[in-house]
């Protein structure tokens, strides 16, 4: 039982041991700087934006498809929302639902044409890359358009407040927000169990039960114990937990998640069963457009700015977190979590590659064969299977 769980997700596991080897690697040529909690909260809050992306690339993927406009659509999103705030004087609340809005305005547009009218999904996005860059400059005027109100910078900058102890070296709402996931972990693995016992389904014996609590239950405390002993847990982080959990939810329990696995699978073999392609991969879309502009909000509020150069090169890191997290470019294969392992290898790499004060030409060239070794991997697993 627990050599078939290793071989299944023996992906994931490789990932988990590669970003650990990251981060000791950068702690050595750090001297240490690169696993202070400062620093680990910092890079939490930076993989933040390219988490967004990579939840809805997944599916994007998975469905066979692409999408390359995601950087260029987030830029605009940002310089829109921040356009609604400073020039049209917007409240917060009301910046977030029309960029929302926009965002799937947008996924709608993309949906459309890939859907309906059979354009590929690399040119429709490939247009949208080019035509939306042209939007925020139109938007922008070239210029920096900055300094939003508290509610919108919060988003991106805030940490969630100290509930009882206020003068407390630590952040004790973290803590027990800590504590609740991991109960919340014991509670669902265990439902799992009984949920297979009752089927007559196989299931690891209960100490081997307890060590995988124990060892997951030590992985999403050391996360949170590094930001509780800086400043808390960021909003924006809060938000991507709960965004993960929604996704992996619709992914693996709704009929639109396995239709989409189908599609990628065999997308003969899921019409013959009577799924709609044209309506999931429209809606796929418009989940990618609307986490876009999500992404973008965070990112704008985190920068407490919109720029022309807003959301440069996001398409990549997003792609790139999604295949080193074990989804595949064949479509089919591909899970949340491990684009969000993948999203976190990929900002480690920024972020330990900027202490080391590597030149930006390097980080680039870095980062596109890192890219092009997840796909050649995936390639040559599938050619072995």
């Amino acid at each position: 039982m627990i050599s078939n769980s290793i071989k299944q997700n023996i992906r994931q596991y490789t990932m988990i041991i590669a970003l650990l080897s990251i981060w000791i690697i950068f702690a050595l040529l750090t001297e240490g700087i690169f696993l202070t909690s400062r620093n680990l909260s910092n890079l939490f809050l930076q993989m933040v934006t390219v988490g967004f992306l990579a939840c809805g690339m997944v599916l994007v993927i998975v469905a066979t498809h692409i999408d390359l406009s995601v950087g260029s659509v987030a830029g605009t999103l940002g310089a829109v929302a921040a356009a609604l705030m400073t020039k049209a004087g917007l409240n917060p609340v009301l910046t977030i639902i029309i960029t929302l809005g926009c965002g799937v305005l947008v996924g709608c547009w993309h949906g459309f044409w890939i859907s309906y009218r059979g354009v590929p999904a690399f040119i429709v996005t490939l247009a949208s890359m080019t035509a939306f860059k042209g939007i925020t400059l139109a938007i922008t005027k070239g210029a920096t358009i900055g300094e939003f109100p508290l509610g919108f910078k919060a988003l991106g900058q805030g940490y969630v407040p100290k509930l009882f102890l206020k003068n407390a070296s630590f952040n004790d709402t973290s803590i027990i927000i800590g504590i609740f996931f991991i109960i919340l972990f014991i509670i669902l693995d265990l439902r799992k169990r009984n949920s297979r016992i009752k089927h007559d389904l196989e299931v690891i014996s209960m100490p081997f039960q307890i060590l995988r609590m124990a060892l997951v239950a030590a992985v999403i405390s050391i996360p949170c114990m590094v930001m509780i002993s800086y400043r808390g847990i960021p909003y924006a982080v809060l938000l991507l937990i709960g965004i993960v959990l929604i996704f992996t939810f619709t992914t693996k329990k709704t009929k639109f998640g396995r239709y989409v696995y189908a599609i990628g699978g065999n997308k003969q073999a899921a019409r013959l069963s009577g799924v709609n392609i044209k309506r999931v991969n429209f809606f796929i879309f418009v989940l990618m457009g609307l986490l876009t502009a999500l992404a973008s909000i965070v990112f704008t509020g985190r920068l407490n700015a919109a720029t022309t150069s807003a959301g440069n090169l996001f398409e990549l890191d997003a792609i790139a977190a999604c295949y080193i997290g074990g989804t595949s470019s064949s479509g089919g294969v591909g899970t949340i979590v491990g684009a969000i392992i993948g999203a976190l290898v990929m900002a480690s790499l920024d972020n330990g590659m900027s202490l080391l004060n590597v030149e930006i030409m390097y980080q680039y060239i870095i980062k596109g064969a890192i890219l092009l070794f997840a796909v050649w991997i995936d390639f040559m697993t599938n050619k072995k299977s």
